[in-house]
């Protein structure tokens, strides 16, 4: 059993590796390849190419790198065509993603594509584009399902592995020694999390650090956290901390993202898959979100949902601030997360409304999209 994956970033592989390790109790001889991350590889994965090169955000990003995409799109082409897989599972990535599924779709092979696209939320005419390329859509999101359906599109609501894996309740003080903290166990902490990518440290860490500084001019006793998710992320937010905040009392740690938030009292990060893993942690946030200025202004032409970060998008009102673009700023970014620190009845509350949110995607979702795809691919 041959079983073709390309995950797009590193949530895209903490996914493929639960899939591939889902895949194995039905498939003890399957064979991985493709692109994938560390968690991937650490199951067997064959990557071809690496995955840090089909991390791009926004339109105009990828039109910048679109030869290279290229490139790799039809490398994977080729040895995919020396060596057919049963199945292909393009996970998230649908820029990249749809086109590799129409092709092998088209030779025969059944497609699936795992995490839904956001058509519901803008340009809803791909759902046309996504139907010509799946054999099948995992959404990880329960009103994604809904949207598919209408549209004729075959779809299974798996739920989401981090709900999953990560508990109904944390403990802060483990997560800090885990890190290896200097700083007292009653430390108010804020964990800064300014993307995965380098496009988004670059537009977001100088303000976040600038934030980080206006809040520690008001209350001394803060110390602050980031995770920097790659070796080259680390040397890009060294210099921007030795730029933006010199003196601050910050601590950079390789990775760990996930304990860097469950360690802090308040999170500031960008919008993406950390919102939800802040969710199921349980832990206050303020989200931002920054792209190109072009990618921005067609964004805000073709959006068709009043939120962007996930928790609001689950609940359907705003749960947590957002703050996106130019209202991405000090002074919106400051006073948001000290109502977070201040204000123990609103923290109180919205625990609650996230309690609520973690029990709806908790369900079992690697087993869940495994089952699916041994529905397209028969008995072992």
């Amino acid at each position: 059993m041959h079983i073709a994956m390309v995950a797009g970033e590193l949530s895209g592989d903490l996914l493929g590796a639960g899939l591939i390790a889902a895949l194995r109790d039905r498939y003890p001889h399957a064979r991985f390849s493709g692109i994938g991350g560390p968690e991937m590889l650490a199951q067997g994965f064959q990557t071809v190419a690496p995955l840090e090169r089909l991390a791009v955000m926004g339109l105009v990003e990828v039109l910048r790198h679109l030869p290279e995409l290229l490139r790799i799109r039809h490398q994977l082409d080729r040895h995919w065509l020396a060596d057919p897989p049963q199945v292909f599972v393009g996970i998230d990535a649908p820029d990249f993603n749809l086109g590799l599924e129409r092709r092998l779709r088209s030779r025969g092979v059944p497609t699936v594509h795992y995490v839904s696209p956001s058509v519901w939320a803008w340009r809803p005419w791909r759902v046309r584009k996504i139907a010509r390329a799946v054999s099948l859509m995992l959404t990880l999101l329960p009103f994604e399902a809904a949207f598919y359906r209408d549209h004729g599109v075959p779809v299974r609501h798996v739920g989401h592995p981090l709900a999953d894996t990560i508990p109904l309740r944390s403990d802060p003080l483990w997560a800090r020694r885990s890190l290896n903290l200097e700083w007292p166990a009653e430390a108010t902490i804020v964990a800064l999390l300014p993307g995965s990518r380098l496009g988004e440290v670059s537009r977001l860490g100088p303000v976040f650090l600038e934030t980080a500084r206006w809040l520690h001019a008001r209350r001394p006793d803060l110390r602050f956290l980031i995770p920097a998710a790659t070796p080259r992320l680390h040397e890009v937010l060294t210099a921007l901390q030795d730029q933006y905040a010199p003196t601050l009392p910050l601590t950079l740690v390789h990775g760990h993202s996930r304990a860097a938030i469950a360690a802090a009292d308040v999170v500031l990060l960008a919008s993406g898959t950390a919102t939800l893993e802040a969710m199921l942690l349980k832990r206050p946030m303020v989200v931002a979100y920054r792209v190109a200025p072009v990618t921005a202004w067609l964004a805000r032409r073709l959006l068709l949902v009043s939120h962007f970060a996930l928790p609001n998008l689950l609940a359907g009102r705003e749960l947590v601030p957002e703050f996106i673009q130019d209202a991405a700023t000090v002074a919106n970014l400051g006073p948001a997360v000290l109502h977070w620190l201040d204000d123990a009845e609103a923290r109180e509350a919205l625990v609650a409304e996230f309690d609520a949110l973690h029990v709806q995607l908790r369900r079992n979702a690697s087993q869940q999209a495994a089952a699916a795809i041994a529905e397209l691919l028969g008995p072992a």
